[in-house]
């Protein structure tokens, strides 16, 4: 189980070395290069479309909504990269995994950086307005959290949370899409998702623990030191007993158990980390696409 949780979508294809020079960093700031970000930015906006969906909403439509959730991750995701990057171009120096990005490294220059934000959030607008009035309020309601999320690291140890709430926020616009209503147990999918995040991007910030130490920047993983391990099991722990108890307030019963994949995903992921050993971590981050598409297909016995 542990070889499994090690494999990924993201494997580094390498096409953007083929393109032209001219466009190369500024694909590499977008993140074009490592997609893994927008599989786990869309994947939540699917679960909200799953839990939400009306019975008697035609599959037509869900996938036209699925499609213009993806192209939104994707904008989105890629706007938040080079927005965060900007905020981040000097803290990103002094770090050895970020000080070759493109705005820390001089490819690319700040004011182009923020044309391209202004250019990539006009996209995800336009995706937007297609959901329906409560999405696009809900849609909306994130712009704040999203231009806060690169301060919160200077201020809190748990700058994960923050953006938990933010990643998942795709959650309850997806079911304002699909239902014109947030219910409680989308709430509580959120929350769950929000755990989820807790859990996979404490695995990330285990990469530069020792750079964020000398830097001043904190973190979950820096936080929880030799508890990580533990941290991240309550984490995966929270995630799968809140979706269980969503799904069981929906009344899916023993439907439940379609979540054993996933947990078990999870306890591999635990077993497998080590704090020092960064490629690793790495993998075991990118590999949460399994588990994330795994809660998805059993939100559809709901």
């Amino acid at each position: 189980m542990t070889d499994v949780v090690t494999k990924t979508l993201d494997a580094e294809p390498g096409f953007v070395d083929r393109l032209p020079l001219s466009v190369q960093p500024y694909l590499r700031l977008m993140r074009v290069d490592r997609p893994v970000g927008v599989w786990l930015l869309w994947i939540p906006c699917l679960w909200g479309l799953i839990l939400a969906s009306p019975t008697d909403m035609d599959g037509y439509r869900f996938w036209t909504l699925a499609i213009l959730f993806g192209i939104g991750s994707f904008v989105m995701r890629s706007a938040g990269c080079v927005y965060n990057d900007y905020i981040d171009r000097d803290l990103d120096r002094s770090v050895e995994r970020t000080k070759d990005r493109p705005l820390a490294s001089g490819a690319v220059q700040p004011k182009a950086a923020l044309a391209l934000v202004v250019a990539l959030s006009f996209i995800g607008f336009a995706v937007l307005v297609q959901l329906g009035t409560l999405a696009i309020m809900v849609g909306l309601g994130s712009l704040a959290m999203v231009a806060a999320y690169p301060f919160a690291k200077r201020i809190t140890w748990w700058p994960q949370v923050w953006l938990g709430l933010t990643f998942n926020w795709g959650i309850l616009v997806g079911a304002a899409a699909a239902s014109g209503e947030i219910s409680v147990t989308t709430l509580m999918v959120y929350a769950a998702a929000v755990f989820w995040t807790l859990g996979y991007d404490t695995i990330y910030a285990l990469q530069d623990i020792e750079d964020d130490a000398l830097a001043g920047i904190k973190s979950s993983a820096r936080r929880l030191g030799s508890n990580v391990r533990a941290g991240v099991a309550a984490f995966y722990g929270l995630t799968i007993a809140l979706i269980g108890a969503a799904m069981l307030l929906e009344g899916a019963g023993t439907w439940t158990l379609l979540l054993a994949p996933a947990a078990l995903h999870f306890a591999a992921q635990v077993v497998a980390l080590e704090p020092s050993q960064a490629p690793r971590n790495l993998q075991l981050f990118k590999a949460n696409i399994w588990p994330g598409l795994t809660i998805a297909m059993a939100l559809f016995a709901i």
